[in-house]
This record gives C-alpha cells, structure tokens and sequence, in this order.
C-alpha cells in the first residue's frame, strides 16, 4: 500500500508542475525564454521529423559510452592495483592528487591537438575523466576490505587468483559501484562541454543551435533529450548493480526499497 502510494505521489508531482508550468506559460506569467512544455514538445519533433535528432543521438550514445567504458576499465584495473601493491598505490597517489581537482575540459585543446576533431578526441576526454573517481572508489574499497576475510581465504589454503576474485572484488563491489556512478555523471558533464568544440553532430550541438538562433524551446529540447539520456544510463547502471550486488543487498534497506 505504501508502495503504490509512494508510487502515485513520485507521478503526481512532475505531472502538476508541468501543467502548472503551461498554463502560466500560456497566460504570460513566465519569462518568454521559459518555453512551455508543448513548445518543448513540438522543438523535439521538429527534430526528431528532420533525423536530426536521431544522428545526434548515435555520436552522442557512441562517444559517452565508449569513453564511459575505457575510463571505467582503467579506473578499477588502476585502483584495484592501487589498493593490493604499495608500490602502484605509491605512483597513482602523487599523480591523482595532482591531477584531479583540475577540471578535465582544461585538457581538451591538448586532446584536440592529438586525436583531431573527431570521435576520437571527444572519447578520450570523457575516459580521461572518468577514470579518476573510479580510481579513488576502487582504491578505496580494496583498502577498506575488512582483512578478515582475507585472511580466513588465506589461511584455508585459497590460491590468491581465487582470492581475488572471489573475496576482494566483491567486497569491494559496493564502493566501487558507488565511484562508476560518479564517472557515469562525469562523462555526461565532459561530453556536453567536448561535443561544443569542434563537433559537428551531437546533442550539445543541438542546444548551441537553438542558442545561436534564439529558439528556446530547441535548447530546452536539447536539455530534455541529455536529462532524459543520462537518466536511462543511470537506471540500466542500478539494475546492472542490483543484479551483481544482489545476494549483498538481502536484508539492507536497498534492496526493501
């Protein structure tokens, strides 16, 4: 009964603020940059008629996953490495450190320079920030193991392949989870910001159109299609962590919720 109610309110609220939003729209009690949600509506099939927005979509999708996948990937190779051997942990600390507080759209005319104006220059910029949260949460995770655990695999004989794959990475699955989640963010923030530079098709593209031509109901299009792309990302990532972290979540208020 909670659950239907939670249910209903969570629908309730978006469905109100809309209409409240078109009919204020309608009666001139808003900004006239404000679209209304039915000019949002007719932007986005304005574009989606054209195939414009469909060939946005696909360099868009293709950039942010492919640079969401190599960053994740060196993110927890590095970061689990981190956490086992001192001497990894030694090198990356200094470097990450350093190198993690700079916003990573600083290096895009340096990217730009090496891989061109392509695919290539927008991936590697979202891999390359990518992996520094990933790194943080799995060198984090290895080392907030409780060694117990590791131990008691040890002490009954566990070759360490075995050990590490059977008692590290899952307990550290949780955290590191945690990290891709703020890497998933990450690579939708950079990919807005690299798609500005020198690209030709995207879904930031489509927003810098509408800005540059006054049409505020095509930016709010644009905005609506990137919401709408990182919310789908960000649910296929929970179901893939429910799925993997499902026998961890048995009791927790998680897996209730």
């Amino acid at each position: 009964m909670r659950t239907r109610r939670t249910l209903v309110l969570n629908w309730t609220i978006p469905v109100v603020t809309l209409v409240a939003w078109e009919v204020l729209g309608r009666l001139g009690a808003l900004p006239q940059y404000l679209s209304v949600p039915s000019e949002i509506a007719a932007a986005f099939w304005e574009i989606a008629v054209s195939g414009e927005l469909w060939g946005a979509l696909a360099a868009s999708i293709w950039r942010v996953s492919a640079g969401f996948a190599l960053g994740t990937a060196a993110g927890v190779v590095v970061g689990l490495g981190a956490g086992l051997v001192p001497s990894v942990r030694r090198f990356f600390d200094p470097l990450v450190s350093f190198l993690f507080p700079i916003p990573k759209i600083a290096f895009l005319p340096v990217v730009l320079l090496l891989f061109g104006l392509g695919h290539a220059s927008k991936i590697s910029i979202i891999a390359f920030s990518v992996f520094f949260p990933v790194f943080v949460a799995a060198r984090h995770a290895v080392l907030s193991i409780n060694p117990l655990l590791v131990w008691a695999a040890r002490n009954m004989g566990t070759p360490p392949p075995t050990v590490f794959f059977r008692v590290i990475v899952p307990a550290a699955a949780p955290e590191l989870f945690s990290g891709i989640r703020i890497g998933l963010a990450h690579a939708f923030i950079v990919l807005f910001a690299a798609e500005l530079t020198g690209s030709k098709v995207g879904l930031a593209n489509i927003i810098s159109y509408g800005e540059e031509w006054v049409r505020f109901d095509l930016m709010f299009a644009g905005i609506v299609c990137f919401a709408a792309l990182g919310f789908l990302a960000d649910r296929i990532l929970m179901a893939v962590r429910r799925r993997v972290l499902r026998g961890q979540l048995i009791g927790t208020e998680e897996q209730a919720a």
